[in-house]
């Protein structure tokens, strides 16, 4: 059966197990964005990174505070703020994610396994967010941001394929709620399990040590969580990609049994890994020209030209603060940990009626007005946060507020992000690896630039207020070039 005809099937399109299977892919993952991204883990860093608290008296208020002194960490006999290193840390990850993905997905489509690199993304993050609980201290920092490397590699670089299934598996008449119904899922999953490891963290242990014991376990729940729940998905999510007939003779580096092989009927393993290497080089230079090529192809057109434009720039914005949060509530204004954790719990619930109300909103006003409040609530709460004052008395309140700010368009941007850039594609297109696999660089490189800026304003100015004032700027670029949409993309319109 043709390729076009099977994704038509009645078994494929809208079948509400794969949409159901596809969606808990999320439930799985997200822990890793509030337990290891958003909370436990930049806490737990922040913590271990810093080597005393001092006391400061101010005198407009009349009261102490508590100021955190960190430790520096040295590279090449330079020494970087903490805080600094973990931002530079994420680029990398966001890097070499970059690096690999418009490769991954050429090979997916050319061996037709995409589902079997969706697995393996997984399996490299959630072993990752496992070996997170080796880090105990300065003495082996850089083994912490190793596996914090590996394990961003390893979730974004799922999205990549997690992502591309989304045209594949529903009409256009539904991808929005299908790709709200993820975020909310992946929302609820994450806060159950902040909330385990909360339990174990803040009742449960009964001293410092203890506290720091149970964080490590929360890695190892987290990474369990993501591996076992991912099962399901896994087991009903069918495979797509289009087989090329001519493969090498044994593809030697993704099958590590082939390598044990003699391959004497082949011409031997030197042979058959010759054939291999000139495979691997045409699929790497193949992956890039088709990556400029369907670059080329969006760009072309009006609607994908400005919407992809508008999403570069405010995603500069939007994942940069979502990585950075909690390290800003802790140094600049030293909330305390449970105070902090809560914050962001409410800020995950808060997102599932974000995302609920900005898809149901899609429906009445479409798509570009939606993501234009967005960006506009975005902007507020990065200004509000530039004037944020640690002497301040009511500072707490005022972080509170821009929390809920946040929480509120966190998912409805993300998950209208997805849809609408979905159904500005071309209906049954056989290159949806391909196009998200773009959508997704875009999205990274996007990470590269707003980590790296967050990171060297930490540097140039020992506050994190005018890192969150730059990313301002990208807010305003991104809500002006929105408004260039032609078309008012809504949820029942295609």
């Amino acid at each position: 059966m043709p390729e076009n005809d099977r994704l038509n099937t009645p078994e494929i399109k809208n079948n509400p197990k794969i949409m159901k299977a596809w969606s808990f892919y999320d439930w799985a993952n997200s822990v890793y964005s509030l337990v290891i991204t958003s909370t436990i883990f930049p806490i737990y860093y922040s913590i271990l990174t810093t080597a005393t608290e001092k006391t400061e008296y101010v005198q407009q208020t009349g009261q102490w505070i508590k100021v955190p002194v960190r430790h520096m960490i040295t590279i090449f006999g330079k020494q970087y703020q903490p805080d600094a290193i973990y931002g530079y840390s994420l680029t990398i990850s966001f890097l070499i994610v970059v690096l690999l993905s418009p490769i991954l997905s050429s090979l997916a489509d050319t061996i037709g396994n995409k589902k079997s690199f969706l697995q393996f993304f997984c399996y490299l993050g959630a072993t990752s967010c496992m070996g997170l609980a080796m880090f105990t201290g300065m003495q082996n920092v850089f083994l912490g941001l190793l596996f914090s490397i590996t394990a961003s590699v390893g979730f974004w670089g799922s999205l990549v394929f997690y992502n591309s299934f989304l045209p594949d598996i529903a009409t256009r008449d539904k991808q929005d709620a299908l790709s709200a119904k993820g975020y909310v899922y992946g929302y609820i999953g994450s806060v159950v399990l902040v909330v385990i490891c909360l339990i174990l963290i803040q009742v449960l242990a009964k001293t410092p040590e203890e506290a720091k014991l149970y964080t490590r376990i929360s890695f190892l729940l987290t990474g369990a969580w993501w591996f076992g729940f991912s099962q399901y998905t896994f087991k009903h999510l069918p495979q797509f990609g289009t087989v090329h007939k001519q493969l090498p003779k044994d593809l030697v580096l993704l099958n590590y049994k082939n390598i044990f092989k003699k391959h004497a009927e082949q011409g031997g393993f030197w042979e058959v890994l010759k054939d291999n290497i000139s495979f691997y080089k045409d699929v790497v230079k193949e992956s890039f020209n088709e990556l400029f090529k369907v670059g080329h192809t969006l760009f072309a057109d009006r609607n994908l030209k400005f919407f992809l434009s508008s999403f570069f720039f405010y995603s500069v914005g939007m994942q940069t603060i979502f990585l950075m949060a909690t390290l800003f509530g802790k140094s600049e204004i030293n909330l305390a940990q449970d105070k902090l954790i809560l914050t962001l719990l409410l800020i995950q619930i808060e997102a599932i009626i974000g995302a609920l109300i900005f898809s149901r909103l899609s429906r009445a006003i479409g798509n570009k007005n939606v993501i234009s409040i967005a960006i506009i609530l975005w902007i507020v709460a990065c200004l509000s946060a530039y004037y944020l004052n640690k002497e301040n008395p009511n500072v707490e309140y005022q972080f509170y507020g821009i929390a809920a700010i946040i929480g509120l368009v966190m998912g409805g941007l993300q998950a209208m992000s997805r849809s609408t850039y979905s159904k500005l594609l071309p209906e049954n297109s056989m290159d949806n690896t391909t196009f998200f696999s773009f959508y997704d660089v875009l999205e990274k490189l996007a990470i590269i630039l707003g980590t790296f800026i967050f990171a060297t304003m930490i540097e140039k100015y020992h506050n994190m207020r005018f890192s969150a004032l730059s990313m301002s700027v990208f807010f305003f670029v991104g809500l002006v070039l929105i408004r260039f949409l032609k078309v008012s993309v809504s949820k029942t319109k295609s």
